[in-house]
């Protein structure tokens, strides 16, 4: 059987994902054979996260077919097939396609026999795996063979989309950092996009305590005092939650915070862009120079607000400074949190009053996002099913459905 990862949410299905294209390449089309519907669907989510095309077969005569039909660059054959097994397959398609053309085959089996696996070589497989196995062995031979044997207009698999959001709170208590976190985990869990999530908080970062971490876990101050910031160190500096997502973390105490330069961050960024589908950013209220340069690096920036005079007076202000400071309109967004709770302004006065469009809003159930808060669990990760969670994943889908339309292009490999 197949052995999921703990890192992704394979008790849901991912959202249906075209291969990516940046207009030079294709995405490496990839068939399964396999009988087994549970070893289907997770195969197919863990290929298509990784921005494969996946073809499924549920036999060997159909499996056959879609080779000869669809041109796979890579097969994962199992063994035990109804109706031809996996032997026969491999050894048809080897002699169908001669020299000229060579499809990579890697076997799945749950034998483990020796005899097995060379009678798999023999018939014609380039690797062999042995099931259970983890995903992230079967990605790392999958792209070995393609790197060997697809065209090189092919891509082996989807680069990052590489977006920067940040969240901004108009002043404290709307609810940014509750935002921040569960829209991370929404994309992650239930839209199968890559998602680090940066305390840039730097003086009173909550996360730790949102998430339940002890102060003992790494944080920026393990990237920053090093003696150059690079991708290996971000690697091993990342904390990885339980959710699938991973985290850079504010400094433990904040008499550190003033270690971190706004030279640090646009590095930090760049990198964390090479990695990811989305760096999500929650940044304080203050619009110094670390987070100034934040925002130039950000793709998009909410604005996170509540329909209540103080709020609406700070996103004013906000509104009125970014623009001063050049910041593109169209970047900036508006996102009102509780947006079903009396506050005696409606939002139809609230833009009135602001002057522009508030394009999204989030649901108010203080009752449950207190219990996350206070738990170290959020909504997202143990009730996405709530009216709240449904409400941050419309809002995730939104973001996710902007951003894949108009993808970046990759700032380096995974």
């Amino acid at each position: 059987m197949f052995q999921p990862d703990d890192r992704c949410a394979y008790n849901r299905p991912a959202e249906p994902m075209d291969g990516f294209n940046t207009g030079e390449a294709m995405a490496a089309k990839i068939l399964v054979i396999d009988d087994d519907p549970n070893v289907q669907r997770l195969l197919t989510y863990t290929l298509k996260q990784e921005g494969y095309e996946v073809l499924v077969a549920s036999d060997g005569a159909e499996g056959f077919r879609l080779w000869s039909a669809e041109v796979p660059a890579l097969i994962l054959l199992d063994i035990m097939l109804p109706k031809v097994d996996g032997y026969q397959v491999a050894t048809k398609i080897r002699a169908e396609e001669g020299s000229a053309a060579h499809v990579p085959i890697i076997m799945l089996t749950a034998e483990r026999e020796v005899e097995q696996k060379v009678r798999g070589l023999r018939a014609g497989a380039d690797d062999y795996l042995i099931k259970p196995f983890h995903p992230a062995e079967l990605l790392a031979r999958i792209k070995s063979l393609l790197a060997r044997f697809a065209p090189r207009d092919l891509l082996v698999g989807r680069p990052p989309l590489g977006r920067v959001l940040a969240f901004y709170g108009a002043k404290g208590g709307v609810g940014t950092t509750t935002i921040a976190i569960n829209a991370a985990i929404a994309l992650h869990r239930e839209l199968g996009r890559k998602v680090v999530l940066v305390d840039a908080n730097l003086q009173f970062g909550d996360h730790r305590v949102f998430l339940d971490l002890g102060l003992d876990r790494k944080s920026i101050i393990d990237v920053v005092t090093a003696p150059s910031i690079d991708l290996d160190l971000i690697k091993q500096v990342l904390v990885h939650h339980d959710s699938g997502i991973d985290l850079l973390l504010a400094p433990p105490s904040p008499e550190t915070a003033e270690l971190v330069t706004e030279e640090h961050m646009p590095q930090i960024l760049d990198h964390l862009r090479s990695l990811f589908d989305y760096v999500i950013v929650d940044i304080d209220k203050r619009l110094d120079e670390i987070n100034l340069k934040i925002l130039d690096q950000a793709d998009q920036f909410f604005v996170v607000m509540t329909a209540d005079l103080s709020c609406l007076k700070n996103v004013r202000l906000v509104l009125e400074t970014i623009g001063h400071l050049g910041v593109e309109p169209g970047k900036v967004h508006l996102v009102l949190n509780r947006s079903n709770a009396f506050t005696g302004i409606s939002m139809k006065n609230a833009e009135s009053a602001l002057k522009r469009t508030i394009e999204f809003q989030v649901i108010n159930e203080y009752r449950g996002a207190i219990s996350a808060l206070n738990s170290g669990a959020p909504f997202m990760y143990t009730k996405a099913d709530s009216p709240l969670g449904r409400s941050l994943l419309d809002f995730g889908r939104t973001i996710d459905k902007t951003a894949s339309g108009t993808p970046q292009p990759a700032l380096g490999t995974r």
